[in-house]
């Protein structure tokens, strides 16, 4: 592939997400009940909303099905498919749905049940502390770590992409 960075961003029209690891730090932390609770970073909100403005579609796509991943994707406004057992199949059938390409797609990854994904997206991404047999399918790999801003960090990649680009049109 001989575009860069930012000419691959400027055609994705959705951003999918895996959830721990992404959002999280990949801990979780286990009540005696059986409960889960995990860390989130509060200021991936912030960036969701800047990609929504721009017009780009979210989605988290999990292989874990846990309240926890419902409830902070309901906090988000965000689409939230859980307990994927084939999550390249979900993404393919939603890249129809939106009646787009795979090439216009982004994947946010950290570990080997997101390698599918990362293989057949346009733009793979993983976050820092991605499992090496990921990092190397990546055109992009965050500077910040899963649960740590990486979710931000993306999505602010995107915003001054695409608002530069914006900006050179005037």
């Amino acid at each position: 592939m001989n575009d860069n960075i930012e000419d691959i961003i400027s055609r994705i029209r959705l951003i999918a997400f895996d959830f721990d690891g992404v959002f999280t730090n990949n801990m979780v932390y286990v009540f005696q009940d059986g409960t889960e609770a995990v860390r989130c970073y509060r200021s991936d909100g912030i960036g969701l909303a800047k990609l929504k403005t721009l017009g780009i579609e979210t989605i988290i796509i999990s292989t874990e099905a846990n309240p926890v991943v419902s409830a902070r994707a309901g906090k988000l406004k965000m689409r939230c498919i859980q307990n994927c057992q084939d999550k390249r199949a979900e993404l393919e059938r939603l890249a129809e749905e939106l009646n787009i390409t795979l090439n216009e797609v982004a994947f946010v990854g950290n570990d080997i049940n997101d390698r599918s994904c990362l293989e057949c997206v346009g733009l793979p991404i993983v976050v820092r502390d991605a499992f090496p047999e990921v990092a190397t399918i990546a055109l992009y790999q965050t500077k910040r770590p899963g649960g740590h801003g990486a979710v931000r960090e993306v999505c602010d990649l995107f915003e001054n992409v695409l608002t530069n680009e914006l900006k050179t049109e005037d």
